[in-house]
């Protein structure tokens, strides 16, 4: 079985797992290197279905926040939770490690996950924009931090060094919203 999957093409085959997932959705922005991630650990599904606005899931929640945001960016003096929907992440940047590449580009991450006890919705793709489930095979969390490691080179023009650091500091933080059976 596959490591990860198209979440979208994974609820229409009817493989999304209904305990101990874990999704992560990439949002680029359209004209930059500006890149969102939401890595979502879920438990205990009750329900899975599609709306409009993306896929709900009736379930346990907690969401990490990655954010690029490249060198001389014109609203990096806004704080993250107050952007436009296109730029925002739910924290202050004082709730956020702060990694500066050797370009001067800033990696944020959120220091505690976010967590939903009742529902979260994973936004449809639109454009470059994705979501993957990834399933656990026993190696999940290395397979998370690998694509990370891999999105932020290639997708959003991390360098190589720095996205290995990034990923290692994302490690560091993985453990909050690590699914275990008490969540």
């Amino acid at each position: 079985m596959e490591k990860f999957q198209e979440l979208f093409s994974a609820y229409q085959n009817g493989t999304l797992p209904s305990d101990h997932g874990y999704i992560v959705s990439v949002f680029y922005h359209n004209n930059s290197t500006y890149t969102r991630y939401e890595v979502i650990s879920f438990n205990n599904v009750k329900d899975i279905y599609i709306t409009d606005e993306g896929l709900v899931f009736q379930a346990e929640g907690k969401k990490l926040y990655v954010m690029v945001e490249p060198a001389g960016w014109p609203n990096s003096h806004i704080e993250p939770a107050y952007r436009t929907d296109a730029e925002r992440i739910p924290y202050r940047k004082r709730d956020l490690l702060d990694y500066t590449t050797r370009r001067q580009d800033h990696v944020y991450i959120g220091k505690e996950p976010v967590v939903t006890y009742t529902s979260f919705t994973v936004l449809k793709s639109i454009g470059q924009d994705i979501s993957y489930v990834f399933y656990d095979h026993g190696d999940i969390r290395e397979t998370i931090l690998e694509f990370f490691r891999l999105s932020l080179w290639k997708q959003a023009r991390v360098p190589q060094g720095d996205a290995r650091k990034v990923t290692e500091e994302i490690n560091q933080v993985f453990s909050r919203i690590v699914v275990s059976p008490d969540f």
